[in-house]
């Protein structure tokens, strides 16, 4: 819902910093971003909630950066940002089964399944529709990403919000986990509805 204006104020905010770190590949902005990922999950797991976060927000700022140099240095590529969101969804995943690794109980385990087949529908209901569009040749001039993502509710600046929720407090995952499974599953719904009124 936010993620146009928040990729703009982003990226305006990071073009003093990007502008200095030219001479570093994406790519390994990528990967650093995966491994500041996984380590947040990986302490989530252990219980420690304060780094845990501390490491997401790493991970979260590190991964804000490819795409932008990138665009700088004139090296964008469509395998960069096949890349970029194949790692980000891999993240989006292991984190909350980081979280239910340290507070299992059947509770959460519900919560996480409930949320991650949420998850599976919206990449479809995204992909699949920004494959369609791509086909009809259907472009956004405002869009900052390698494919048109038809927007809706629940977009990656709200994920990375919720993710920072769920980080901080773990007790309440499972409440956390259905809440915003509801919202993606809405998300889903007004795609669908946008998908039945323009490509029919």
């Amino acid at each position: 819902m936010l993620d146009t204006e928040f990729r703009r104020l982003k990226d305006k905010l990071y073009q003093p910093i990007a502008a200095r770190l030219v001479f570093i590949p994406p790519v390994l902005l990528t990967m650093l971003a995966l491994l500041t990922g996984l380590a947040a999950a990986y302490f989530a797991a252990r219980q420690s909630t304060g780094l845990s976060f501390a490491i997401w927000l790493l991970s979260r700022f590190l991964d804000g950066f490819d795409g932008l140099i990138a665009r700088i240095q004139g090296t964008q590529s469509d395998f960069g940002g096949y890349l970029d969101i194949l790692l980000d969804f891999l993240i989006y995943a292991i984190v909350p089964i980081g979280l239910v690794l340290g507070h299992p109980s059947t509770q959460n385990y519900l919560a996480l399944a409930m949320m991650l087949a949420s998850f599976y529908v919206n990449s479809t209901s995204w992909m699949y529709l920004s494959a369609i569009l791509e086909k009809r040749a259907v472009h956004d001039p405002d869009t900052l990403t390698t494919v048109v993502m038809p927007a809706g509710l629940i977009g990656g600046a709200e994920t990375i919000t919720m993710y920072c929720i769920f980080l901080l407090f773990p007790n309440w995952i499972a409440l956390l986990f259905s809440l915003f499974a509801a919202l993606v599953f809405v998300t889903v719904l007004q795609r669908l509805t946008w998908a039945w009124k323009h490509i029919r």
